[in-house]
């Protein structure tokens, strides 16, 4: 992924309601390995992140100037350094409001992925670890922490100029349960929620059991489909894109492409070309799950009939060829 530009500030700040300070770098950072190394762990970080959020910006105004500096700097009248500490010290202003954030350093990296350019902004911190010197001594060393992100965004900069009347080109990371600690993050961007990750794939669900349903096929072309499906949306999950219906009905049907896209366009579910997809939503769709009393069971749902029988006069599951690592155990406990 060719790296354009990229640079990192630091805000100094603690949640404690202090005023926060700002340490700004002049430069650029060069091009490096390790910039390279960083921006695929910070993308690969990013892409897992299950609680994202998927907007677009508010209209530029006093409380939400970011996108209008971002476009100074895609029409050339900002040069990325001043675009980076505008934004920083913006961003710094908005955590003063909030007593819970916490400072760290902001990274500011635009990079290229085949023909799309994008913008990645990140708030790093440090943990401490050990390592052991070229001396064999065992030493303190300080690294970033990238398992601990939960505050940064990704603008599709191609589709926000491309696409005039998309609601997805910006993701976000999205508080859990609720929370509304990195708020201000959300509004440091300026981004307003567009598409829904879990409500999209709960109407892209729906919209494939009515296809299978209407179509009236075969179990065994049900269950086809529904594995091509969800290979296809945790593939593209894993890769942080989002779920194109053109190339999904393709990977259904490989004889009649068009088929499932054509059908969702006709039924009019309300579904964008491409749409955000949410992996628990769609896994826990095509599962069987249950947990009570010590017991925890969980299988995939074309299993059921094949390889998993349920007995409704005895309510009972009957399963046939069980994991070998489980008939190992329960044949170790039995030699006791």
């Amino acid at each position: 992924m060719p790296i354009d530009n990229s640079i990192v500030h630091q805000i100094h700040k603690k949640p404690d309601g202090q005023p926060a300070s700002l340490t700004l770098r002049d430069g650029e950072l060069a091009n490096s390995e390790a910039l390279e190394h960083l921006l695929a762990g910070l993308i690969e970080t990013y892409n897992s992140k299950p609680n994202k959020a998927w907007g677009f910006f508010h209209e530029e105004s006093g409380a939400y100037p970011f996108s209008g500096w971002l476009q100074q700097l895609v029409d050339e009248e900002l040069d990325f350094v001043e675009f980076s500490r505008r934004s920083t010290e913006h961003l710094k202003t908005l955590m003063e409001g909030s007593n819970l954030a916490l400072g760290g350093h902001v990274l500011f990296i635009r990079y290229r992925q085949g023909m799309t350019a994008f913008l990645i902004i990140a708030l790093l911190h440090h943990t401490e670890g050990v390592t052991v010197t070229d001396d064999l001594d065992v030493a303190a060393a300080r690294h970033l922490d990238l398992s601990a992100l939960n505050m940064a965004a990704r603008i599709n900069l191609t589709e926000w100029k491309q696409n005039a009347n998309s609601k997805q080109y910006i993701s976000f990371i999205r508080g859990r349960s609720g929370k509304r600690v990195s708020d201000y993050f959300r509004d440091f961007i300026g981004c307003q929620e567009g598409a829904n990750p879990e409500e999209e794939t709960t109407t892209l669900l729906q919209a494939f059991q009515d296809y299978v349903g209407e179509a009236d096929l075969p179990v065994d072309a049900q269950k086809d489909k529904a594995k091509a499906m969800t290979s296809y949306v945790n593939s593209q999950t894993r890769q942080g894109e989002q779920v194109a219906l053109e190339e999904l009905s393709g990977a259904m049907d490989e004889e009649n492409p068009r088929a499932f896209y054509d059908y969702i366009r006709n039924k009019d579910y309300g579904l964008a070309p491409e749409i955000p997809a949410d992996k628990r939503t769609i896994n826990n769709f095509f599962k069987f799950y249950g947990k009570a009393d010590g017991l925890s069971i969980s299988f995939e749902a074309h299993l059921l009939g094949e390889r998993v029988e349920y007995d409704e006069s005895e309510d009972a599951l009957v399963i046939k060829h069980p994991p070998k690592g489980l008939i190992q155990q329960l044949r170790n406990k039995r030699k006791r």
